[in-house]
C-alpha cells in the first residue's frame, strides 16, 4: 500500500485537470462535480481538509470558465470573503476555539480523575461499576468529542486494569461517548458547525430557518447517536460484548491489575463539574436575556424558542464558553501565583487542537458556496421530485453517509458535502406534500445526515476520534476497530431498519426510538 502512495497524492492534480474540459461544457455533471471531486480526494489523501478545498476549487474553476487564476480569485473574494461577513459563521470560528480551550483547562485540572476515583470505590461488581463510571465521564465530557477520547481514556486505562475491564472495552466506551454525544450536545464544538451547516443548506431551498429550533427539531430522530448509546448501555448492564470484545473481556477478567501506590490522584471534582454547569447556565440564560425582545417575563414557551434564532445567538456562544473558562481558570488546583499560567498555556494548547477543525469548516463553507452558484441543489431538488422512493430519502442518506464517513474517517467533512445535496434532495421529494409534513420529513432528513457522519466517527480506522481513543486507552487502533465494529453496526442497522425508514414513512419519533430501545434491549437473550 505504501509504494502506491506517491500515486494516490497525484489524485488532486489529476481531477483539477479533469475540471478544465468540463468547464467548458454544458452537462449537469458540472453542479455535482464538486462534491464527487472532494470525496475522492479525501479518499485518496485521507484529508478532510484537502478534499474539502480542491472541491471548492474545482467548483471555482468551472464558474470561472476553465481559467485557474481568476477561480483562485474567486476563491477569496466571492467564496471567502462574504463568508467571513457573517456574524454566524465567524461566531461560530470563536466558539470552537474557546470551548476547545475550555476542554484544555478542565483536562489539565484532573477534576474529572478525581471524579472517577469517587465513583469506583469498593471492589464489589468492580468491572461493570468501573464501564459505568466511565461511561458516564463521557457524558459528561459532551462538550467536544475528541477532547472527551483524550480525556476519558488517559485518567481511566490504569482504573480499567485495576477493576477487571480491558482497554479495548474502555476504547469502545471511550468512542462511543465522543463524538455520538457530541453530536446531539445543546452545547459544543460541534454546535457551531451543526448551526452553520443547517443554515447553509436550507438557504439552497430559499428556507430562511432557526437553525437551533431546527438542530433541536431533529435530535428525536438522530438514532444512530440514541442506539450507539442505548447499545453500551445494554454491552456494560448485560456484560454482552460480541464479536472479539468477549475474548479480551474475558483475558482481563483472569489478569486484574492490584492498585499501586505510583497511580496519580484526583483533583478536586470541583473543579470540572462547576464550569461545566457555569457553561450551561450561561448558554442557555444568555440566549433568553440577550435574543428576547421586550419583557424577560414571564418566560414561555414560544419566548424561548425564539431567542434562540435571534441575532444574538454567535455573541453569546462566545461569551458562555468565556465565562466557563474563566470559572474553570478560577478552579484551577494550583498555587495562586501559577495558577493563571498554568491554566493559561493549557488554554492556548486547546485552542491551538481546534485550529484543524475549524479550517475544514471555512472549507466546508467554501465548498457549499461553490456549489450554491453551480446550481447543484436546484439540480439535486429537481431529480427528486415526484419520484416515489421518497418515503426511503433519510435512510439513503444515511447509509451514504455511513459509506463515505468510514471511508474518509471524516464526520465534519462527510456533513460539509451531504448536507447541500441531502436537504434539497428531501425538499425535492416532498413536492406537493403539505408544509407540516415536509417540516417533519426535513427534521429527519438533518438527522441522517448527523447519524451518518457519526457512524464513521465511531469506528473507521481513519478517524481521528478513532485513533485518538485507542491511543488514550493505550491499545493498537488495529484492535479497537476489530472489536468496535460489531457495536457499530448493530446500532447502525437499528437506526436504519427502525429509525430512519419508519420515519421516513411518517412514523413519530418515540415509536421508533421505543421499538430501537426494545430491540437492543432483547439481543443479548437472542
Amino acid at each position: 500500500m505504501l509504494r502506491f502512495a506517491p500515486l494516490f497524492r497525484l489524485v488532486p492534480w489529476l481531477i483539477i485537470l479533469l475540471t478544465w474540459p468540463l468547464a467548458g461544457l454544458d452537462t449537469p455533471v458540472r453542479a455535482v462535480w464538486p462534491p464527487v471531486v472532494a470525496v475522492a480526494v479525501i479518499l485518496a489523501t485521507r484529508h478532510a481538509l484537502v478534499g474539502l478545498l480542491v472541491g471548492g476549487f474545482c467548483g471555482a474553476v468551472i464558474l470561472a470558465g476553465g481559467d485557474p487564476w481568476q477561480a483562485w480569485l474567486a476563491i477569496f473574494a466571492d467564496h471567502l470573503a462574504p463568508s467571513m461577513a457573517s456574524t454566524w459563521k465567524t461566531g461560530a470560528i470563536a466558539f470552537t476555539l474557546v470551548l476547545g480551550g475550555f476542554a484544555a483547562v478542565l483536562d489539565a485540572g484532573g477534576g474529572f480523575h478525581g471524579l472517577l476515583l469517587r465513583l469506583t470505590r469498593g471492589d464489589h461488581d468492580a468491572d461493570r461499576r468501573f464501564q459505568a463510571a466511565a461511561a458516564g465521564l463521557g457524558l459528561l465530557c459532551f462538550f467536544d468529542g475528541l477532547a472527551n477520547s483524550m480525556m476519558v481514556g488517559r485518567v481511566s486505562r490504569r482504573l480499567a486494569d485495576r477493576c477487571g475491564t480491558s482497554r479495548v472495552k474502555l476504547a469502545y466506551i471511550v468512542d462511543s461517548t465522543s463524538s455520538a454525544v457530541a453530536c446531539v450536545a445543546v452545547v459544543s464544538t460541534w454546535i457551531a458547525f451543526q448551526l452553520s451547516m443547517i443554515r447553509e443548506a436550507f438557504a439552497l431551498i430559499g428556507r430562511d430557518v432557526n437553525p437551533y429550533a431546527e438542530f433541536l427539531a431533529s435530535l428525536p430522530y438522530n438514532f444512530h447517536c440514541w442506539f450507539t448509546l442505548v447499545l453500551l448501555g445494554v454491552s456494560i448492564s448485560r456484560r454482552w460484548n460480541p464479536g472479539p470484545m468477549g475474548r479480551f473481556e474475558t483475558a482481563a477478567r483472569n489478569s486484574v491489575v492490584a492498585h499501586g501506590d505510583g497511580d496519580p490522584a484526583g483533583g478536586s471534582t470541583a473543579s470540572a463539574l462547576v464550569p461545566l454547569a457555569v457553561l450551561l447556565l450561561s448558554f442557555f440564560g444568555g440566549f433568553y436575556v440577550l435574543g428576547t425582545d421586550g419583557p424577560l417575563l414571564p418566560v414561555t414557551r414560544d419566548r424561548i424558542v425564539a431567542s434562540f434564532g435571534s441575532d444574538a445567538g454567535p455573541l453569546v456562544m462566545v461569551l458562555a464558553g468565556l465565562v466557563a473558562t474563566v470559572v474553570a481558570v478560577l478552579l484551577f488546583p494550583a498555587k495562586p501565583a501559577a495558577r493563571i499560567p498554568a491554566a493559561g498555556r493549557a488554554f492556548a494548547n486547546g485552542m491551538r487542537m481546534m485550529f484543524g477543525p475549524v479550517l475544514i469548516l471555512v472549507a466546508a463553507w467554501i465548498l457549499g458556496s461553490t456549489m450554491s452558484a453551480l446550481g447543484t441543489a436546484e439540480l439535486i431538488a429537481a431529480m427528486a421530485t415526484g419520484t416515489e422512493a421518497a418515503p426511503l430519502v433519510p435512510v439513503l442518506v444515511f447509509i451514504t453517509g455511513a459509506l463515505v464517513s468510514f471511508a474518509t474517517g471524516t464526520s465534519w467533512g462527510t456533513m460539509g458535502i451531504l448536507f447541500p445535496l441531502a436537504i434539497p434532495a428531501a425538499a425535492g421529494a416532498m413536492t406537493g406534500a403539505t408544509a407540516a409534513e415536509t417540516a417533519t420529513f426535513l427534521h429527519v432528513t438533518v438527522a441522517a445526515v448527523f447519524s451518518g457522519a457519526v457512524f464513521g466517527d465511531h469506528c473507521s480506522p481513519f478517524s481521528d476520534t478513532t485513533i485518538v481513543s485507542s491511543i488514550s486507552c493505550g491499545i493498537e487502533p488495529h484492535d479497537h476497530v476489530r472489536t468496535q465494529i460489531p457495536f457499530a453496526l448493530i446500532a447502525g442497522a437499528v437506526a436504519a431498519l427502525v429509525g430512519f425508514v419508519p420515519a421516513g414513512l411518517g412514523m413519530p419519533a418515540w415509536i421508533s426510538l421505543v421499538s430501537g430501545l426494545a430491540v437492543l434491549t432483547l439481543l443479548p437473550r437472542l
